[in-house]
């Protein structure tokens, strides 16, 4: 059952709820347009949200906490309301009489006091009769359009905040400290590369510039921003950067090198092309290459190197994701990111999701970046990025960048630290993979 009520909607009416997400019941054209179907479906489920669609194109319904029944009696509710969503903007109408906030009519569906109700006599239609128990616009809610095209009854369902973190972690300045070390004296396993390139991808927005610029932050002990970072719509890099590391403002190179890519784009023909992904990858580009989304990268372009090694070529690759736009990836843009992915595939480079802006998505992250692993919907929103880039769990690192902040935040540190570690764990396995590789090969010869 796929529910017609968009992805985008489904977060404007749960950020009115709480913590919570919905799922579908009852979906009339499916089960049919009547009482006794809506019923079957829906009775002693609670809370629900109803929505009506009419041709007229509108997107209305009401919220009630209590369980449906088919008493014939009102029953109280002084949470209730009406609302109609136009685009992603949720209008509400409180209920103004909580002992008739729901009626129980049993060949109905959702019936809300004596104000709306939708399958209304066991037909794909409307009642209104605004002023009864709640006040609304007619024309406002429905454009007086009383005939359904759809109802559905969708169930909300509390995403629980876990008392022990199900991902534990070491909140303490000496693992800060140990982190910072063991990136330090990495060494990759493989001679002929002396620092691991990881590729970032991601959309606009998203917080690719800002990751670079958080982890040169934590090794030059205050917050800096060496790499164009803001909230632009369309993408503030515009060239192929290779970002070296260092440990401390006068210190040696970190082993890793962070490759920001320009931002990805829902239209053809804007951000980063799905083409030059391969040349990037293969280690062709050369660093400040400018992007041309119109046009890939050619072997006459000035700087590209004809015969990369492998200490130019991509060794991991972080997709970097909006933890508050999860719920709303455009289609085409992750039709772009599955393109990516395949290409990636076929070259066996190992990838990992940095899921950025968590504490902007979940209030209980925002009050305490500790209480990440805590944050039932966090967890929400990696499982639905795994389902979405068809990437495990564990392949998934939830980060904080620094925007707004002018002094460090060790717990912060710690997240980005754990997601490099994690990056130069994924780049090893690569490396033991081409090592294995040749040795094969040398065998067979």
């Amino acid at each position: 059952m796929n529910p017609r009520l968009t992805k985008s909607q489904q977060k404007t009416v749960c950020a009115q709820l709480g913590n919570v997400k919905l799922q579908l019941l009852y979906k009339a054209s499916i089960h049919g347009f009547t009482g006794a179907a809506f019923h079957q479906r829906c009775d002693n489920c609670c809370p629900t949200v109803s929505v009506g669609y009419n041709a007229a194109g509108y997107v209305f319904g009401g919220f009630t906490k209590q369980p449906f029944a088919q008493s014939g009696q009102y029953v109280h509710d002084d949470q209730a309301f009406l609302f109609t969503l136009s685009g992603e903007n949720l209008h509400i109408y409180p209920v103004t009489s909580p002992g008739y906030a729901v009626k129980m009519i049993n060949n109905s569906g959702p019936y809300f006091g004596e104000a709306l109700a939708l399958v209304n006599g066991s037909q794909a239609a409307v009642y209104s009769s605004p002023g009864n128990y709640y006040n609304f616009n007619a024309a406002e809610m429905h454009g007086n359009d009383l005939t359904l095209t759809e109802c559905e009854v969708y169930q909300v369902e509390v995403i629980p905040e876990y008392e022990k973190p199900w991902r534990p972690v070491v909140w303490e300045n000496e693992q800060r400290m140990e982190l910072m070390e063991s990136i330090k004296s990495y060494k990759p396993t493989v001679s002929s590369v002396s620092q691991v390139r990881v590729l970032l991808i991601g959309q606009v927005g998203a917080g690719k510039s800002s990751f670079f610029n958080s982890i040169n932050s934590v090794f030059r002990g205050h917050v800096t921003s060496q790499a164009i970072a803001g909230c632009s719509t369309t993408s503030l890099t515009t060239q192929f950067r290779s970002h070296t590391l260092k440990a401390g403002r006068e210190g040696k190179p970190l082993p890793i090198i962070l490759c920001d890519t320009m931002g990805l784009e829902e239209s053809t023909g804007v951000g980063l092309n799905i083409d030059d992904i391969s040349s990037i990858l293969n280690g062709h580009l050369p660093d400040r290459y400018r992007f041309n989304p119109s046009a890939p990268l050619n072997s006459d372009t000035h700087g590209y190197r004809k015969s990369p090694g492998l200490k130019d070529q991509i060794h991991c690759v972080a997709y970097v994701v909006d933890a508050c736009k999860v719920s709303i990836m455009p289609t085409k843009l992750e039709e772009k990111l599955d393109a990516i992915r395949r290409k990636v595939n076929l070259m066996g480079i190992p990838q990992l999701v940095l899921l950025t802006k968590v504490d902007e998505a979940c209030p209980l992250v925002t009050e305490d970046v500790r209480n990440v692993y805590k944050s039932g919907y966090i967890k929400h929103m990696m499982e639905e990025v795994s389902g979405r880039i068809g990437m495990p769990m564990f392949c998934i690192v939830p980060v904080k960048n620094y925007s707004q902040e002018l002094e460090l935040d060790p717990n912060c540190d710690i997240l980005l630290l754990s997601a490099v570690i994690q990056m130069l764990r994924f780049a090893d396995n690569y490396f033991d993979e081409i090592s294995d590789r040749f040795s094969n090969s040398d065998v067979k010869g």
